[in-house]
């Protein structure tokens, strides 16, 4: 195997293996409220786009997922619904913070800025 050659087979494990964590945290995040699903099956069809096309395939496929995934890459869309659970997420997920944590401003400042960052820009997407 020339050295190029065994350098894309290294290259496309790695981003095989990256894709198949970020579907094992996807599934995570179908059971836990709090974590979200999406976002990390649009990062492994990205994984998969440059390491297995029958992978890729099988997500975009996929009866439950394939339509969000799809409408993504066509349109950066992201459903109302989705929009509302991520938002309330967000919402359970600071209060949570806040509530067992008693975070000093600073620490309660800097968690809501990337909260409120990831919000906009989820709700700025086209639904």
């Amino acid at each position: 195997m020339a050295k190029g050659e065994k350098r894309n087979t290294i290259r496309r494990n790695a981003f095989r293996l990256l894709g198949l964590i970020f579907v094992g945290i996807g599934a995570i995040g179908i059971v836990l409220p709090v974590l979200p699903t999406t976002p990390f099956l649009i990062l492994a069809a990205a994984c998969f786009t440059r390491s297995s096309p029958r992978l890729e395939r099988w997500l975009l496929d996929h009866a439950h997922f394939g339509p969000l995934l799809r409408d993504w890459r066509e349109r950066g869309a992201i459903p109302r619904r989705a929009k509302m659970l991520a938002v309330l997420g967000m919402s359970t997920g600071f209060a949570a913070f806040y509530y067992f944590s008693h975070p000093g401003w600073a620490a309660m400042a800097s968690v809501l800025l990337l909260m409120g960052i990831g919000a906009g820009y989820v709700l700025t997407r086209p639904s």
